[in-house]
């Protein structure tokens, strides 16, 4: 599929900030907010995790397929704890690397595949993976239904795929939903709601998750982390942007907590005609 500016733009963003976010200031942060040390982009959190393992029902022996992976977080500490294997599929490759780097040094690389490649056009083959997971990932893509429908192809007919997702509330007048968009993910909007596009791909919802709550408390240590650890994240990034940063956290946490930007889970299972 021929991407856009913007989705290479994005790209090349996420490359730099791959290596930015394992410096030592951003993954001590990282350990307040999340729970956990990766170098993570996506808000879940160390019981958020916990419960992605549960619900997969991941153990040694299956095969976990992860999307939008990143340099490793959740899925590479889903993989520790339940002894299952993984692959990591995401288009920046410096993501991957430092996650390969992560597996070796938690002495796991044999039950780790990275791959870089587009989760809308996924070269598997049909049936081939027991469980999928993808944190926050669909919200930062353009074509969501494709990701979905490669999902339901490559999933075995008794496996299960668990995400989460942010997106804009549904029913806001204007004004509302532009501020909204403005404090989510790139590419946050979409044609359906997802409970839709599942359906129209071919999965059955087994479980809903409103997780804007947590959401929203995960936001807020985010904003006491950038606080705390203001002078270091000054000399990382400097005033100006440390200021914009927080000025961003703040406008997020407010869209939050008002509702008009929510995060949901969800748990599906492949439909069997």
């Amino acid at each position: 599929m021929q991407r856009t500016a913007e989705e290479l733009a994005q790209t090349e963003r996420l490359e730099n900030l791959y290596e930015r976010l394992q410096s030592p200031v951003m993954l001590s942060m990282e350990r307040s907010v999340c729970g956990c040390d990766y170098g993570g982009s996506s808000w879940t959190t160390r019981e958020e995790a916990g419960d992605l393992i549960a619900m997969l029902g991941l153990c040694s022996g299956k095969h976990l397929l992860d999307l939008g992976a990143g340099s490793g977080w959740p899925a590479l500490y889903m993989a520790r704890e339940s002894g299952c294997s993984v692959t990591l599929v995401d288009l920046p490759a410096n993501g991957l690397r430092i996650a390969g780097e992560r597996a070796a040094r938690d002495e796991m690389s044999e039950r780790v595949t990275t791959l870089v490649a587009d989760a809308t056009d996924l070269s598997f083959s049909d049936a081939s993976y027991d469980a999928i997971s993808h944190s926050d990932l669909l919200c930062c893509l353009k074509h969501k239904r494709s990701v979905l429908a490669s999902c339901r192809r490559i999933i075995r007919p008794d496996g299960h795929m668990a995400f989460t997702v942010i997106f804009v509330a549904p029913g806001l007048p204007e004004k509302q939903r532009l501020r909204a968009v403005a404090n989510g993910p790139e590419f946050i909007e979409s044609d359906a709601d997802y409970a839709t596009m599942l359906e129209d791909t071919g999965w059955t919802i087994l479980k809903t998750q409103d997780l804007t709550a947590a959401y929203a408390a995960t936001c807020k240590r985010q904003i006491e982390a950038d606080e705390a650890q203001r002078d270091e994240l000054i000399s990382l990034i400097g005033q100006d942007e440390y200021a914009e940063r927080v000025d961003e956290w703040r406008s997020k946490f407010t869209a939050i907590k008002e509702g008009i930007v929510r995060r949901e889970l969800f748990l599906a299972a492949p439909r069997i005609s």
